[in-house]
C-alpha cells in the first residue's frame, strides 16, 4: 500500500474491480466489464452508441465492437433510430435487466458487508456517507477544467 492518495485509490479500485469480476463470473458467468456495460446502459436506456461510449469512458468504436455479441447473446437490443440517419438506439432485454438488477443487488450487499467487517476494528465505514462523498467528489472533478498541456504544478515561492 502507498501513502499517496492517488495510488491508494487506484489500488483500491483495482481490488474492488477484481472482487466484482470474480463474484460476477462465479455467480452469473459474466465479467465485470460485461456487467458494467449493461449497468451503464440500464441507467441511460434507451441510448445511442455515442452517448453510451461517453458514459463508459470509451470510444464509439469500442461500443460498436461489443454490440453484436451482446445482441446475439440476448443481453441488449439495437434498433435504428427513426429519422436520425445511422444512429442506433441500444436497450436492455428482460434478460439484461434481470442481470443488472440481481447481480447489482448482490454486489451492493457484498461491498456493504465489507465496509462494516469486524476486521476494520472500531472504525466501520458508513456506506451511505461514503457514497455521498464519492458522488460529490466525482461531480466536483467533472466540473474542473482540464490542465493545460505541459502545465507544471504551481511551485511554492520562498519569501
Amino acid at each position: 500500500m502507498s501513502d499517496r492518495l492517488t495510488f491508494t485509490l487506484h489500488e483500491f479500485i483495482a481490488e474492488l474491480d477484481a472482487f466484482a469480476d470474480a463474484a460476477l463470473q462465479a455467480g452469473y458467468g459474466v465479467t465485470f466489464n460485461h456487467f458494467q456495460f449493461l449497468a451503464v446502459l440500464y441507467d441511460h436506456e434507451p441510448v445511442d452508441m455515442t452517448t453510451l461510449a461517453r458514459c463508459l469512458g470509451v470510444t464509439k468504436a469500442a461500443v460498436s465492437k461489443r454490440v453484436p455479441a451482446l445482441v446475439e447473446d440476448g443481453w441488449i437490443t439495437a434498433a435504428s433510430q427513426p429519422g436520425a440517419g445511422r444512429s442506433i438506439l441500444l436497450a436492455l432485454t428482460p434478460q439484461g435487466t434481470a442481470l443488472v438488477r440481481d447481480a447489482g443487488e448482490v454486489l451492493e450487499r457484498e461491498f456493504a458487508a465489507m465496509l462494516t467487517h469486524p476486521s476494520l476494528g472500531g472504525d466501520p465505514i458508513d456506506a451511505p456517507r461514503l457514497n455521498a462523498q464519492l458522488v460529490a467528489l466525482t461531480a466536483f472533478i467533472q466540473q474542473q477544467p482540464a490542465p493545460a498541456q505541459g502545465a507544471a504544478a504551481p511551485q511554492e515561492t520562498l519569501a
